[in-house]
C-alpha cells in the first residue's frame, strides 16, 4: 500500500504521529506528540530552514495560555512548541533532537508533507498563507470551506470539536476520521 517509506510529516498537532503509527514507520519528524498554535506554526513554516537550524530551548509559560502549562513548552526563537505528550523538558529535547536528525536525513523537500488544521488558532488568514507556501505536498483540514481554497488540498470536515463546535477535533481524532475524506497512502505515494 505504501511505496514511499521515508516520508517526513510536518503537522501542527498529533495527526502526523498517527500517520507514522498507522504505517508502522519510525518518526522521521520531530513534530510528534506536540502542537503549535496557528500563528507560530505558519511563521515556522514560512521560514522553515531557519527555525529548524535553531537550538531548542524551554520556557515555563506560554503567551497563549493564562496559566502555566503542566507540560514542557519549547522555543525556537519566537516560536512556541507545546510538548503536550512529554513528561519533562529532558524527554522532549531528546526526542526532538533525535527525530530532527532523522528528518534531515531526508534531503528532498519533495518528500516532506505539510498538514495544518484549524485547531489552536488556525484562522482563514493562516490557511491562506499556508497554501501559498512553496512546498509541494500540503493538505489542510477545517470545519470551514474557505472560498479562496478552490482546487487546493483543503478538506472540509463535518465533525467538529464538540465542546466548542468551531474547529476540527484534536489530532488523534482528526486522523481517525481523515480516511473518510482523504486518501493518505495516495498522498504519500504521489
Amino acid at each position: 500500500m505504501l511505496k514511499n517509506k521515508n516520508f517526513v510529516i510536518i503537522s501542527n498537532n498529533c495527526w502526523g504521529g498517527e500517520v507514522y503509527n498507522w504505517f508502522k514507520r519510525p518518526y522521521n519528524s520531530p513534530f510528534v506528540g506536540l502542537f503549535l498554535h496557528g500563528p507560530c506554526y505558519i511563521e515556522l513554516l514560512s521560514h522553515f530552514d531557519y527555525y529548524m537550524s535553531l537550538d531548542l530551548t524551554f520556557v515555563k509559560s506560554s503567551k497563549y495560555l493564562k496559566t502555566d502549562p503542566n507540560y514542557p513548552v519549547g522555543k525556537l526563537n519566537d516560536i512556541e512548541i507545546h510538548f503536550l505528550h512529554y513528561k519533562d523538558e529532558e524527554e522532549a529535547f531528546s526526542k526532538w533532537e533525535r527525530r530532527k536528525k532523522r528528518m534531515f536525513d531526508e534531503t528532498s523537500k519533495n518528500n516532506y508533507f505539510f498538514k495544518i488544521c484549524d485547531l489552536n488558532e488556525g484562522t482563514e488568514e493562516i490557511f491562506n498563507k499556508f497554501h501559498k507556501l512553496p512546498f509541494k505536498n500540503k493538505v489542510s483540514f477545517s470545519i470551514h470551506k474557505f472560498s479562496f481554497l478552490k482546487n487546493k488540498n483543503h478538506i472540509k470536515i463535518k465533525e467538529s470539536f464538540k465542546s466548542k463546535g468551531i474547529t476540527v477535533p484534536n489530532g488523534v481524532k482528526l486522523y481517525k476520521i481523515t480516511f473518510l475524506y482523504f486518501d493518505i497512502p495516495n498522498w504519500l505515494n504521489n
